[in-house]
């Protein structure tokens, strides 16, 4: 595929944004759907061709895609939206979906691609039928650790006061920069393998205890206080380290 070719964007959210900045700076056209207006004027400030879209569906898709685009959706998962769009993209050059790995569910230790998938814990059913409907169509999938950035994370949590220690601190946490989400994004859409499944996190996963410490001593600020692990919502609960080496591998990049 081109290196060059055109980008749609499906869902132009944190990561989406990124990814299309990235696109604009290598020359490439861009187009985005967003929900709103306000969102879609922002973009367009930025020269991305952007459309507002309350839904999508196939004759939309097929309008919004040309031939040999590179599409890239990074929309959370309705449970029907992907089923619905996903065999309109049969024009599209390459595909990237945006998952999440939420789909590991309670699994903790290592994991890797190979890690088996847990349908049943919550958030994971659409995100896995989701995946599936893209696959279908030649689609790679990017199973996404807790996303970060200028934006958003764990230090804008610490920094309102609103983040709590789970337990004594020492599960393991994997994360991801949002630009290094967006560049492997581009990467695996110029060269990556149709159907191909990777995670995406970061080389240190480590103790959030030595996270919390690092930001705090930078941000001035106490310790939060810890709580039991239980009362916290799934995503902070989890003591795993993501491995993104196949990835990094395939594509030849380093975060």
């Amino acid at each position: 595929m081109p290196a060059r070719s055109p980008l749609v964007v499906l869902g132009c959210g944190y990561t989406g944004l990124a990814a299309a900045r990235f696109a604009l700076d290598e020359g490439r056209a861009v187009m985005a759907t967003s929900r709103s207006a306000a969102r879609a004027a922002e973009l367009e400030a930025l020269g991305i061709d952007a459309r507002v879209c309350a839904e999508l569906d196939a004759a939309r898709v097929e309008e919004l895609v040309a031939p040999g685009a590179a599409v890239l959706i990074t929309f959370p998962p309705d449970g029907h939206t992907d089923a619905r769009i996903a065999p309109a993209l049969g024009r599209a050059g390459a595909i990237v979906y945006l998952s999440s790995t939420g789909v590991y569910g309670a699994a903790s230790g290592a994991i890797d691609e190979d890690t088996p998938v847990d349908p049943a814990a919550p958030r994971a059913a659409p995100r896995l039928a989701a995946e599936e409907a893209y696959r279908r169509v030649g689609a790679i999938v990017l199973r996404a650790a807790a996303i970060y950035g200028p934006d958003r994370g764990l230090h804008l949590r610490l920094a309102r006061g609103e983040h709590r220690i789970a337990g004594d601190g020492h599960a393991v946490v994997s994360r991801v920069h949002v630009d290094d989400l967006a560049r492997l994004a581009l990467a695996a859409l110029d060269r990556g393998e149709r159907g191909a499944l990777f995670n995406a996190a970061d080389d240190a996963p480590v103790p959030q205890i030595e996270v919390i410490r690092w930001l705090c001593a930078r941000l001035d600020l106490p310790l939060p206080g810890a709580v039991a692990p239980e009362t916290l919502h799934e995503t902070l609960r989890h003591d795993r380290a993501i491995s993104s080496a196949r990835i990094q591998a395939a594509l030849g990049l380093r975060l």
